[in-house]
């Protein structure tokens, strides 16, 4: 539903989205329980096929050094001006891939409402970095038969590099929400989760002849912080059969950052989001704005969404959903992954109280999906 949920979570998902709402009135099947184990999702942003580039750069640099092993200076020539093309193809592309997974446990009651979760996710961006001075080299190599008579482990002598960034963030913690019955009928619910959290960040730069992605996260290119901080919801519900739901979220109230090993700065910082839904029998709808924004970290943009959803419910078995989101941040100088306008849609199904949630995400630069497993009565 275009990413929302801080006026429409269900008991289970109220812990990330909006505590409140974990005391809030949902449909009857699902005010008493609610369980995700596990919920899983992934993204890809890689229209360059960054790591392929450098696999096929890498695969040339070997070719080279054979051809100059036995002497072939034509193919030496030959074979830098393929290498030539392929490093100026990727220069300053960039990949990014995200994964997360979580899990919760939601008990509802009339006095205290209480839940436990647990989740985390990793972001990655990854760019090859190209020196002009070594377009110059290959260029001369393969003009030059001179020159090309001379090379010798031409990896060496290449000063462009790929570098990937990447940024994790784990939470495990608790949460407690209580509604109060106003004189008017209407409901306000208020929420706290108190968590512990932990950063991660991990940066790694190497030369395009020995770069190996799965090298990014050894220990010495790792830095870590760990502390406590808490998330804030408020939700408020109100109408004739209290079929509308504002709802308002602060997640990580306490600013925090972590320096990469570089110096790059991952900030997390209190984040507000607000939300309206209007909720029926067969249907939600709902509409949220971040009202804060989200900086980068990596190679991508700076990020503040606005976001449209909607669910159409049949027989209670089977939930149709959709949605959009758009960035509202202003990146005309990012020259990363872009953010801009992402749709969102999914199918759940929930017989006698399980439920199976998949859903996907698709945008000019991305494509994601999710699995969630749980129950909820």
């Amino acid at each position: 539903m275009g990413g929302t949920g801080v006026a429409t979570a269900h008991p289970a998902s109220a812990s990330t989205a909006n505590p409140a709402m974990m005391a809030m009135k949902h449909h009857g099947w699902a005010d008493d329980f609610g369980l995700i184990l596990p919920s899983v999702n992934a993204r890809l942003a890689d229209e360059e096929e960054v790591v392929d580039q450098i696999d096929d750069i890498q695969d040339t640099i070997d070719r080279i050094d054979q051809q100059a092993s036995n002497n072939d200076t034509s193919g030496v020539q030959a074979s830098a001006g393929v290498l030539e093309d392929q490093l100026a193809e990727l220069n300053r592309d960039t990949m990014r891939a995200d994964i997360g997974v979580g899990l919760s446990l939601a008990i509802p009651t009339d006095s205290i409402s209480v839940g436990v979760f647990a989740d985390g996710s990793v972001r990655a961006t990854a760019r090859g970095n190209v020196s002009d001075s070594d377009l110059a080299l290959l260029d001369t190599i393969e003009n030059d038969p001179v020159q090309a008579a001379l090379v010798d482990d031409i990896g060496n002598q290449l000063t462009s590099d790929g570098t990937v960034i990447a940024a994790a963030y784990a939470e495990v913690g608790i949460s407690l929400a209580k509604a109060f019955e106003l004189s008017n009928e209407n409901t306000l619910s208020v929420g706290i989760s108190p968590k512990y959290v932990e950063l991660r960040t991990f940066e790694y730069t190497q030369n395009v002849s020995d770069f190996e992605d799965d090298d990014f996260d050894a220990d010495e290119n790792e830095t870590d912080k760990s502390g406590f901080n808490a998330d804030l919801g408020a939700a408020y519900s109100f109408g004739e059969t209290q079929s509308w739901t504002a709802g308002l979220a602060v997640r990580n109230v306490i600013p925090m950052e972590l320096d990469s090993k570089s110096g790059r700065t991952f900030e997390l910082d209190p984040k507000v989001t607000a939300g309206i839904a209007h909720t029926g029998d067969m249907h939600v709808i709902t509409a949220e704005l971040d009202l804060t924004e989200n900086k980068a970290f990596g190679y991508e943009d700076d990020t503040q969404w606005a976001a449209l959803g909607a669910e159409f419910d049949v027989l209670r078995a089977v939930q149709l959903r959709g949605g959009i989101r758009q960035n509202l941040s202003s990146n005309d100088d990012n020259d990363g992954v872009e953010e801009k306008t992402q749709l969102t849609f999914g199918v759940g199904l929930s017989p006698f109280g399980a439920h199976l949630e998949i859903s996907g995400l698709v945008s000019d630069a991305e494509v994601g999906g999710a699995i969630e497993l749980g129950a909820a009565f």
